[in-house]
């Protein structure tokens, strides 16, 4: 089935009789083409025991296939000035690379070789086993990735998908073998949860049927539910410290589980985090905390609704005696907004940068394949650009007072605290 839609972006979507989608959109202002292959294998779908199977099929994925050695994959890439790069989340492992519309159906043929038919060897399995232990142990160092970290825990739970490290611990990765990462591959890359974004200089029919030639023949088990269970209710405030001798900075980490990406309250919840920490500078938390206090190295919030309940994070770096007046600060304005509501003005000048920001996600090429993906992945049409400022200018500011009300509550929070002279624990 081929669906076009005109005005805006313009992409051609097609859906391969095996299940794979392939979504196509021309931009011809420059000589190169951006892919994006996007499967639905992530680490919602590891054991257990083996946490960090998809971050570790994913950096092992390109190291050779059954036509091609890793040596020979790397040179094919490098001669065509080629960089591919393999990311893994908990909802998706991603290949993607920009060529020279020139190279566009070699490049191509390459990267679905490497998705389709890798062996993962096991002497590049040794490899790139060693380079993620060492890359956690680096994490380990690292106070605000300890913060976050430790706040996904509070928030989900350690059994929880969301709750869990991406990349495991140095136990699971050493207990990961070649069967456990070809049984993965399997099981979870397959045409039917594979979405394929092109952007670039090239004709959408050409783009259309080279990919249709290299998914070809390609089968699997159809794509199913993807079941995320929904977070523990956590009436009560948590705080867990994590002391790291040495360290000149203490990075905090405060949060909120929220709602799905699904939901129809996104629009107001994006509109009330963006007034939170988001606009400008940093919102009304880098206002308060780095501005007018000068506490804060940086302090910011994100809000990250997927499949499941996303989170709200409040992060911030501050210097070691600045801890508590800092978290203060943090519950003063979530307190504040979830009680107050956002000014008039906030709303408007809120509503104004979101909409105004929108031609900055389709800047580039690559950006164009990642917003495509995430249309895909959610359903959101093909014309979703063209709707997102009316969805924007709907949102009321009741509902963005209502959204704020229903998850910031200090008393609620969960908060992480990673940096030096802390006392471990939890409380």
């Amino acid at each position: 089935m081929r669906t076009t839609v005109s005005a805006g972006l313009s992409p051609h979507r097609v859906a391969l009789n095996n299940g794979a989608v392939v979504i196509v959109q021309e931009a011809a202002a420059t000589p190169a083409v951006s892919i994006n292959a996007t499967f639905l294998a992530g680490g919602i779908h590891e054991p257990d025991g083996l946490t960090g199977l998809a971050y570790l099929t994913g950096r092992v994925i390109d190291r050779g296939t059954e036509r091609r050695t890793a040596d020979e994959i790397a040179g094919e890439l490098d001669q065509r000035g080629v960089s591919l790069r393999v990311g893994t989340t908990r909802h998706t492992t991603t290949l993607s690379y920009t060529c020279l519309a020139e190279d566009f159906e070699d490049v191509l043929a390459i990267v679905m070789d490497v998705a389709r038919w890798p062996t993962f060897p096991e002497e590049e399995l040794a490899k790139r086993r060693a380079e993620s232990i060492t890359a956690l142990r680096q994490d380990d160092d690292n106070p605000a990735v300890r913060a976050v970290e430790t706040l996904s825990e509070l928030l989900y739970g350690a059994g929880h998908p969301y709750g869990r490290r991406a990349k495991g611990s140095v136990e699971t990765l050493e207990r990961i073998d070649r069967p456990a990462i070809a049984g993965f591959h399997a099981r979870y890359v397959r045409p039917a949860v594979l979405s394929l974004a092109v952007v670039g200089d090239v004709e959408a029919e050409r783009a259309i049927d080279c990919a249709a030639m290299e998914i070809e023949g390609w089968t699997g088990a159809p794509a199913g539910a993807i079941v995320v269970p929904p977070p523990a209710a956590r009436p009560v405030r948590r705080l867990r410290t994590i002391n790291m001798p040495g360290k000149v900075q203490t990075d905090i980490a405060y949060g909120f589980t929220t709602i799905r990406r699904l939901d129809p309250r996104y629009y107001s919840y994006w509109m009330m985090n963006n007034i939170l920490g988001q606009f400008g500078l940093g919102g009304r938390l880098a206002d308060n905390i780095r501005e007018r206090q000068g506490m804060a190295y940086y302090a910011f919030s994100s809000f990250d609704p997927t499949v499941g309940e996303g989170p709200l994070v409040v992060r911030a770096g501050v210097d070691p005696k600045n801890v508590e007046r800092a978290i203060e600060a943090i519950d003063t304005e979530v307190r504040q907004l979830s009680e107050r509501g956002p000014t008039a003005l906030e709303v408007d000048e809120t509503r104004a940068y979101l909409i105004g920001s929108i031609p900055r996600l389709l800047e580039t090429n690559y950006s164009i394949a990642g917003f495509l993906q995430s249309c895909e992945q959610f359903g959101f049409g093909l014309d979703y650009d063209r709707r997102l400022p009316a969805l924007l200018e709907s949102v009321t500011i009741d509902e963005i007072r209502s959204a704020a009300s229903e998850v910031l509550c200090p008393d609620r929070a969960a908060i992480a605290i990673a940096g030096p002279d802390l006392v471990d624990g939890t409380r």
